[in-house]
């Protein structure tokens, strides 16, 4: 069964800041770490993105409507500077899958495979790194789904986290491709 087609877009910070505040603020959305998040405060967040020349953010959409949020970074200037020694190619993530009342079985399997997908479409692109909450099993467990190997739990300054790493062969094999 197909659950559909994923495809990104730059994110624009004005225009879809009242959506993605309707996500980020979401019960479900508690470890984006925004749940008291104003709408100011949304587009003040994803303009600075923007303007980051090391941070990206993206819409999601699935068979073209709205369904999740995806960030790259690269680890050397932003996130994980200097809790971790970072490698040539290293690509940092975050996602979110926007909340609905009507959930589909393995959507959010294909949202984070989708994502990868998209992150290892750049040559450049030898490993992406994560760093969920150590309390979200839920993303642990997706994570190791498609290849990430979890390293240790690091100390951010907003959270006790869990260092994952997926390299491309990992997570090509984690999706049955042959290498």
């Amino acid at each position: 069964m197909s659950i559909g087609t994923f495809t990104v877009r730059p994110l624009d910070p004005l225009k879809d800041a009242e959506l993605l505040h309707s996500w980020v603020t979401h019960p479900k959305a508690a470890f984006w770490m925004m749940q008291d998040a104003r709408l100011q405060d949304v587009e003040r967040e994803y303009m600075r993105i923007a303007a980051h020349e090391h941070h990206h953010a993206y819409l999601g959409l699935h068979d073209g409507a709205p369904a999740f949020l995806m960030e790259s970074y690269d680890p050397r200037y932003v996130e994980l500077v200097g809790l971790y020694n970072p490698k040539p190619g290293d690509v940092g993530m975050h996602f979110l899958v926007a909340p609905t009342d009507r959930p589909v079985h393995g959507f959010t399997r294909a949202v984070i495979t989708a994502v990868m997908a998209e992150l290892f479409a750049d040559p450049a692109t030898r490993r992406v790194v994560v760093e969920p909450d150590v309390g979200n099993t839920a993303v642990h467990a997706l994570n190791e789904a498609v290849g990430f190997v979890s390293d240790r739990e690091i100390d951010k300054p907003e959270k006790r986290a869990l260092l994952s790493f997926c390299t491309r062969e990992q997570f090509e094999a984690a999706r049955g491709v042959a290498v």
